[in-house]
């Protein structure tokens, strides 16, 4: 296997029909003022997936900031509690395409586990292909404990303290996800009690930027993006909270940079701070 992100569907079916360790994570959350499931309609899932939690099982719920990354202690436990081994293939998509699953890709390779992949197009992809469909996730409650063990990276986060000493020394290139609007201040943030603009010295690249539809863009148009942006400093991600910054940070994965991490409070702590700069335009 190669250590690099993206995994398409034609790869996903020859490790499956290989009969290969693969856990299939589905890390589908809802998108802002935008429900994934509709009422009294059946859902539509990879057959034998099982759902990762974003937003429960898998979130620090004693921090006020939404969905923030949980210890590894917790990691660990949740994680066996799906049935995910030390040699697991973990491989998550999410029913938009790509929105949640390169967030929770995110937090396996930040505790350790590099064996972990986000479906190029996920369910989309999937379903275009014709392959099989399930209505429901397989039951937890069902699945033998497995033995996964949380490896910390703590280089794969950043938070506000590590980056205002940033700003001051000019030591990292911080890359926002949120719309051009919001990033420019002119356009309102979704949650209350936060003000607008952006991180002072930071870059705007919107998460949408780097897809094409349900897929990511080809590696050459991603390039496009990221050359004229990133350097030798390291390189942090950030967003509203933390779940799009993902997604462009698993796009300059996969044009193999180095040195990536995500503010993991994003603008959900930035923007409630009056003590901290913040630029608009």
């Amino acid at each position: 296997m190669n250590t690099f992100p993206l995994i398409d569907v034609k790869a996903l079916q020859s490790l499956l029909d290989e009969q290969k360790p693969v856990v299939l994570l589905d890390a589908t959350i809802d998108k802002v003022n935008q429900r994934i499931d509709q009422d009294g309609v059946a859902p539509e899932l990879i057959s034998h997936s099982i759902f990762f939690d974003i937003e429960g099982a898998f979130s620090d719920h004693s921090n006020p900031l939404p969905h923030t990354m949980v210890d590894a202690p917790t990691f660990e436990r949740e994680a066996s509690a799906l049935g995910i081994n030390a040699d697991s293939i973990v491989v998550i998509y999410d029913r938009w395409g790509i929105y949640s699953s390169p967030r929770a890709w995110w937090m396996f390779r930040a505790m350790g586990h590099t064996n972990t992949f986000v479906l190029q197009g996920g369910l989309p992809a999937w379903k275009a292909k014709q392959l099989p469909i399930a209505s429901k996730h397989m039951d937890a409650a069902t699945l033998t404990k497995g033995d996964f063990v949380a490896k910390p990276q703590k280089e794969y986060w950043t938070n506000k303290e590590e980056i205002l000493c940033g700003l001051q020394e000019t030591e990292n290139t911080i890359i926002d996800a949120r719309s051009a609007g919001r990033f420019a201040g002119s356009s309102p943030e979704p949650r209350v009690g936060l003000r607008s603009g952006h991180i002072p010295g930071s870059y705007n690249v919107p998460f949408d930027e780097v897809l094409a539809g349900t897929h990511y863009k080809s590696v050459a148009e991603l390039q496009k993006i990221f050359e004229p942006l990133i350097s030798d400093k390291p390189v942090v991600f950030s967003c509203g909270s933390g779940i799009s910054a993902a997604i462009i940070a698993l796009a300059a994965q996969q044009l193999d940079y180095q040195n990536l991490s995500i503010y993991d409070g994003s603008w959900s702590e930035w923007g409630a701070d009056e003590n901290v700069p913040i630029e608009k335009g």
